[in-house]
């Protein structure tokens, strides 16, 4: 079952898709940051395979603080860190407030600009246990004035699993080479999956220039078996975030 919901940050109204397993009360979390269109189709569809799964997964909206105009690449430029790192903390708030609900470990996706902000938030808050980065998009770039998600690398609190496409200009091949250099460097736990045939965004069905079939399915095959194995089902209760 999946829904829309709305909690204030900020002040700012900030509307979460939030999917709910259908079964059982006690199951672990997933954060799931969209890519440049916003939670979309694709998104909506992730989020609701994810509580097929046995998952509480969590979308929330991260350009709630702007009106909609502007294209895409503006609308990505207006994003700041401490205000992205704001909006995921609610909502793994949002999560843990939960009636009747015992939730357990905590992980975080995210594709294209989302594994940016999926590598930052495992690099700055220690209450993820796992991060999917698919095609992360300007790792190694800050929006604002703060260090880059890259360079946070040394802070990292869990294992990362990369998806990235060969045909990709954005991580190219050597961004994701240069990445797992960073990881390595610093014994940082990652298993990286390269798809020579695919390029940026190839798991989003809903557009069919750069849709593929074949390394989509076997992306999101592996990453479920990746949560598996980093989330437990029940933990004690935590405090909120700040």
């Amino acid at each position: 079952m999946a829904q829309w919901d709305r909690i204030d940050v900020d002040a700012s109204p900030m509307r979460l898709y939030v999917g709910m397993p259908s079964l059982g009360r006690a199951f672990p979390a997933v954060i799931v940051i969209h890519p440049g269109s916003g939670v979309d189709k694709f998104i909506e569809d992730r989020v609701e395979n994810l509580a097929q799964q046995g998952y509480l997964a969590i979308a929330p909206d991260l350009y709630h603080r702007q009106t909609e105009d502007g294209d895409m690449p503006t609308r990505i430029g207006r994003l700041r860190d401490p205000e992205v790192i704001s909006d995921v903390n609610a909502a793994v708030n949002y999560a843990r407030r939960l009636k009747d609900t015992q939730l357990g470990d905590v992980g975080i996706i995210g594709f294209c600009m989302g594994g940016r902000v999926a590598y930052l938030m495992a690099a700055s808050k220690p209450v993820f246990k796992a991060a999917g980065v698919f095609y992360g998009a300007n790792i190694m770039k800050a929006w604002g004035n703060g260090p880059t998600p890259f360079d946070l690398t040394p802070y990292l609190h869990c294992p990362i699993a990369g998806f990235f496409g060969a045909e990709d200009g954005n991580p190219s091949p050597e961004d994701v080479d240069r990445i797992a250099a960073q990881l390595d460097k610093y014994r940082k736990p990652r298993e990286f999956h390269r798809y020579p045939e695919a390029g940026h965004a190839f798991l989003n069905f809903t557009n069919p220039a750069t849709y593929r079939e074949g390394p989509a399915r076997d992306a999101w095959d592996k990453l479920i078996p990746f949560l598996q194995r980093s989330l437990q089902t029940s933990r004690q209760p935590r405090q909120r975030l700040t």
